[in-house]
């Protein structure tokens, strides 16, 4: 898919990590859809070590409960592909890391496991920061599995960073 091929998708975990440098911030990953391609991303810039803490790959709902401590009482409610989960996995990443900021992409990727109210394509995210600040977002991406893939990385990572280095008032 143009614009979302790997060399543009790791061109954008650049920017992130410049960004994420300026400030002295780190940043961490919960992944489900994705299974880690954010953080293969990042991993591949030079020297983000300094500002990439850790990544989680969440994919099943166990894990999501036991490596993120995500509440089973809501996941069971909401849903793994709602934002309420997202939320959820963001800021268990934070507290499971050393990180300022985490952010969180569950979703269903296809080409199977879509339903009527979570067609193949919808994606939900959360960013989160230490100070508490949270904000979480729901797309709905057309293609392939590995279009819906590549676009939720693209928009994980941009939604780092149009986030990472501001400074609440």
């Amino acid at each position: 898919m143009s614009g979302h091929d790997q060399a543009s998708l790791e061109a954008l975990a650049a920017e992130v990590g410049r960004a994420l440098l300026a400030t002295g911030e780190r940043l961490a990953t919960a992944e489900s859809c994705t299974g880690g391609w954010v953080g293969q991303c990042l991993t591949a810039v030079a020297g983000s070590s300094t500002w990439f803490e850790r990544g989680f790959i969440t994919y099943s709902n166990a894990a999501k409960v036991e490596m993120l401590g995500v509440d089973s009482e809501m996941l069971a409610a909401q849903g793994a592909v709602s934002e309420a989960t997202a939320a959820a996995m963001a800021r268990g990443a934070l507290r499971h890391a050393h990180a300022d900021w985490a952010l969180a992409i569950t979703g269903v990727a296809g080409p199977g496991g879509g339903s009527v109210s979570r067609p193949v394509g919808t994606v939900c995210f959360a960013w989160a920061a230490a100070d508490g600040r949270l904000a979480t977002d729901t797309q709905a991406f057309a293609g392939d599995r590995n279009a819906v893939r590549a676009q939720s990385v693209a928009h994980a990572l941009d939604g780092i960073l149009r986030r990472a280095g501001v400074v609440s008032a």
